[in-house]
């Protein structure tokens, strides 16, 4: 290899590329981000730690217990951006599942939290292994909702007592469980982000810049690109395509053949005041995805904000939301209509309809909240799905080319298994040095104080027109 720094770019600054760019800065390699926006992580939604896939009955154990790891290390990796709640599931009274079909599943996550923990006591973030779920039956709940609710919640029981006082019992199956999945903070994630990767020596983060065109010489990428009207043309030894839902626009200027899918997804924040002092679990009430009982995510932050989610064609998925790749293209192409949203902003109207909707989405089992207002636009965006099966939720990186990686996640905390993967291949390439590369120590990376975290987190929700409120952590502190 030559003494001389291998040069990498990375198109894209979402939670992906970003990753990637923190734990490649780790070896010696010179490191180009380009994001076309002026800050990073500003794709799709995420709100959820799915350390174990709970959400999603219809994927396998095996994806499950990769999701409970993948969410370990992305949760030491990224401390700050946690919040420790845990997270209600009921199945609604109508469901033709029963909440023991759960059980088994449930009972392998734990036994697998356990041996991760034998492995690395490190790998303790969720809580104590003994009580990673608990079931309580009716009359624990009916217990439970003559009780005080409790400020700060140090036990599982506290954070039930809420959901045991607001639900309406009737509509749900029994037992409900309580499971050790905690929130995440994008905009926690995306300030982290930000300073770490702006205050590296090894890294060149090109906000504001789109790259318009690439070309293969050799063993060398040919990136064009525009930042405020300049045009900038460079030559990189390895190139990372973490372009998010336009990944098949990279794909499409080095002429690479693919299949993909792309889903527009939407979720609503809402603001309940007569909860505003009030600390809540996450609640999922299961359902069939795409009917009008598709499953409802109450997603709760400070100051009595909840982000919302229904996976109905009326709030959260939309007709003609889900779009594949043809023989033509590698990037499914979206209706303008959606593209408008991302690319420009939402119309009011359209925020008050599908927030109300969600709103009564979730109101049909916690009745109170059915008071709750508009909190303010939409979280919004497109998530890339590779391949043909739309209900995948485990994928991590493509190397169609030599010198070349496509980051596929689908969930955030995919991230870390990809960045290992591309460092695996940037070691066979000899273009960094084995050495270099050596089991992420989360712990002993650059960690970024709370406090600065929180005031750059309020920055990037003022200049998304988000409430500040969204930039802070229900739980500083984790409680078992």
């Amino acid at each position: 290899m030559s003494k001389n720094k291998a040069k990498i770019a990375i198109v894209g600054g979402g939670i992906a590329g970003s990753t990637a760019a923190l734990l490649l800065s780790r070896t010696d390699a010179e490191i180009t981000l380009f994001e076309k926006t002026p800050s990073l992580v500003s794709g799709p939604p995420f709100c959820h730690l799915h350390a174990g896939g709970n959400l999603y009955p219809e994927i396998s154990d095996e994806q499950c217990l990769t999701l409970l790891k993948q969410s370990i290390d992305f949760a030491r990796l990224y401390p700050y951006g946690v919040d420790h709640r845990p997270t209600v599931i009921a199945l609604p009274e109508y469901c033709s599942r029963r909440t023991g079909h759960l059980l088994p599943r449930l009972q392998k996550l734990q036994a697998h939290y356990e041996t991760l923990i034998e492995d690395d006591v490190k790998n303790k973030v969720l809580g104590d292994p003994s009580v990673y779920f608990k079931l309580y039956d009716r009359a624990q709940i009916e217990t439970l909702r003559n009780k005080e609710i409790v400020a700060i919640p140090k036990t599982l029981d506290e954070w039930m007592i809420p959901f045991a006082k607001e639900t309406d019992l009737d509509k749900i199956q029994f037992p409900v469980i309580l499971v050790q999945e905690y929130g995440l903070n994008l905009f926690r994630i995306g300030a982290r982000l930000m300073l770490s990767l702006d205050a590296h020596p090894s890294v060149d983060l090109r906000l504001s810049t789109s790259v318009t065109k690439i070309e293969k010489n050799d063993d060398q990428w040919i990136l064009h690109s525009n930042t405020h009207n300049t045009e900038q043309t460079e030559n990189f030894d390895y190139l990372i395509n973490a372009a998010g839902y336009q990944t098949g626009k990279i794909d499409d200027m080095i002429g690479v053949s693919c299949q993909r899918m792309v889903e527009f997804k939407a979720a609503y924040v809402s603001q309940w005041e007569n909860e505003a002092t009030h600390l809540w679990p996450e609640i999922i009430f299961q359902g069939e995805r795409g009917t009008p009982r598709g499953m409802g995510q109450f997603t709760p932050y400070p100051q009595g904000y909840f982000q919302l989610h229904g996976m109905t064609k009326d709030i959260t998925l939309y007709e003609g939301g889900l779009v594949a790749s043809t023989a033509l293209s590698c990037q499914p192409k979206l209706p303008q209509n959606f593209i408008e949203k991302i690319e420009d902003s939402w119309r009011w109207e359209e925020t008050v309809e599908r927030t109300k909707k969600a709103i009564e989405h979730l109101a049909r089992f916690i009745p109170s909240f059915a008071t709750a207002k508009v909190g303010s636009k939409p979280l919004f965006g497109a998530q890339q799905i590779p391949g043909t099966d739309p209900t995948l939720r485990v994928a991590e990186v493509a190397f169609a080319l030599p010198r070349y990686a496509r980051c596929e996640i689908v969930k955030v905390s995919s991230t870390i298994d990809m960045s290992h993967a591309i460092l695996d291949d940037l070691v066979k390439l000899g273009l960094i040095e084995a050495s270099a590369h050596n089991t992420v120590a989360f712990e002993t990376m650059q960690q970024t104080r709370e406090e600065n975290i929180t005031k750059q987190a309020e920055v990037l929700c003022q200049m998304r027109e988000y409430p500040k409120a969204l930039a802070h952590r229900c739980v500083p502190e984790a409680s078992n």
